[in-house]
C-alpha cells in the first residue's frame, strides 16, 4: 500500500532541496554539515521523511537561512486548495516537482528584468493555451517536413 506523502513535508523538503541548490551543494555536502548520509537528506527532499524541529534548525543553520523559510509560502500546498483555503482547481503538488524547482532556479538565474518578464508572458500564453485544448498540440517531433 503506498504511503501519501504529507504536503507540508513535502512543501519543506522541496524548500530543503531549492535552497541545497541554490547553494550548489550536493546533498552528500549538506548530510556532512549536519551529520546525515546523502540517502537521509534524498528522503527529506523528498518529503517521504519528516524533519525534527531540532534537525529542520541544523539544516537552516547549513544553508544560512532562517527556519521560516522553509515555510514560506506553506498556505499552496495543499493537493487540493488555494492559498486562500478554497478549491481552486489547480494542482498545487506539481510545485514540488523536479520540473518546477529546476524551472524556478533557472529563471533565478536570469538577471535581465525584461528577459524574466518574457518568460513569465511565454508560461503564462502556453498555460492559457493548452487550458482550452482537448487534443494534443503536435510537437516539433511529431510534424513531418
Amino acid at each position: 500500500m503506498a504511503t501519501r506523502l504529507n504536503p507540508i513535508d513535502a512543501h519543506v523538503g522541496g524548500r530543503v532541496r531549492l535552497r541545497r541548490q541554490l547553494m550548489g551543494l550536493s546533498q552528500e555536502k549538506l548530510g556532512q554539515r549536519v551529520g546525515l548520509t546523502f540517502q537521509q537528506i534524498q528522503k527529506y527532499e523528498r518529503g517521504a521523511n519528516r524533519i525534527g524541529a531540532g534537525r529542520l534548525f541544523l539544516i537552516a543553520h547549513a544553508l544560512n537561512v532562517p527556519v521560516s523559510f522553509f515555510y514560506e509560502d506553506v498556505g499552496a500546498v495543499t493537493p487540493d486548495r488555494g492559498a486562500d483555503g478554497l478549491d481552486d482547481g489547480f494542482d498545487w503538488m506539481v510545485m514540488d516537482g523536479p520540473e518546477a524547482q529546476t524551472l524556478a532556479f533557472d529563471f533565478a538565474r536570469i538577471s535581465d528584468p525584461r528577459a524574466r518578464a518574457r518568460v513569465v508572458e511565454l508560461a503564462r500564453t502556453i498555460s492559457d493555451g493548452l487550458a482550452g485544448l482537448s487534443q494534443k498540440i503536435p510537437l516539433d517531433s511529431d510534424v513531418t517536413p
